[in-house]
């Protein structure tokens, strides 16, 4: 019996304050890459599978709370690096919370090898997963989770 063939996917990707800067701010840390070569590897990431990406990027909580609330009915999966918002953003964790979308957060860096304020994420307890430390590779990887995961729940 021949299986259905999959729908397009639509994925909200949101980078949050300071991403804008990858490539120039503490590569080091954050590595070489660029937000816009993240971008475009994401997307042909999602080419692949089947998953239309809209990538935003702020520096501004309300921008990135109004961009989950908009998810509903347009987008069935949102991958998030809140940046620093991760460690303090009461808003962004409800947002995702009273949109019930699936959710995958990513950080380039190891937060948990970082300051100790970095150890604790808003966002984790409201995420199907979390992935860090893989530098640009983190969003390729939370990618792929998440449309497994939206796969999952389309077979169910």
């Amino acid at each position: 019996m021949p299986s259905e063939p999959l729908c397009w996917l639509n994925i909200l990707v949101l980078h949050g304050p300071n991403l804008n800067l990858l490539g120039r701010r503490e590569p080091g840390i954050y590595g070489s890459v660029t937000l816009t070569e993240i971008n475009r590897l994401l997307e042909a990431e999602g080419q692949g599978l089947k998953a239309k990406i809209l990538a935003v990027q702020s520096n501004h909580e309300g921008v990135l709370v109004d961009a989950i609330h908009e998810t509903l009915g347009q987008q069935q999966g949102l991958l998030i690096n809140a940046g620093a918002y991760t460690h303090t953003s009461v808003a962004l964790r409800d947002a995702i919370a009273a949109v019930k979308i699936p959710t995958v957060e990513v950080h380039l860096s190891n937060i948990y090898q970082r300051e100790v304020f970095r150890h604790h994420s808003y966002i984790a307890p409201v995420a199907i997963g979390q992935i860090s430390g893989f530098g640009a590779e983190s969003y390729r990887l939370g990618l792929q989770a998440l449309v497994n995961h939206l796969r999952e729940l389309q077979r169910d």
